[in-house]
């Protein structure tokens, strides 16, 4: 019977041990992102008609912050 009591008592050990463990991970924080870009425009109207709006769509694509 000494057994049962040892075999439970350790599994709920561990339990609380994994239960601690993974609550430590979701308690990191995650580092922000920065984006820097710095572009030359040679061709104006090029730009602004063919990359300016795929640009501006990829940079308002959803993330997993909110933006306030």
């Amino acid at each position: 019977m000494k057994t049962h009591y040892t075999v439970a008592l350790s599994m709920l050990a561990g339990a609380a041990l994994g239960a601690g463990a993974i609550q430590g991970l979701h308690a990191q924080a995650k580092a922000p992102v920065y984006y820097i870009a710095e572009i030359d425009v040679t061709n104006p109207e090029a730009y602004a008609k063919e990359y300016a709006p795929k640009a501006q769509a990829i940079i308002r694509r959803p993330v997993a912050v909110k933006w306030q």
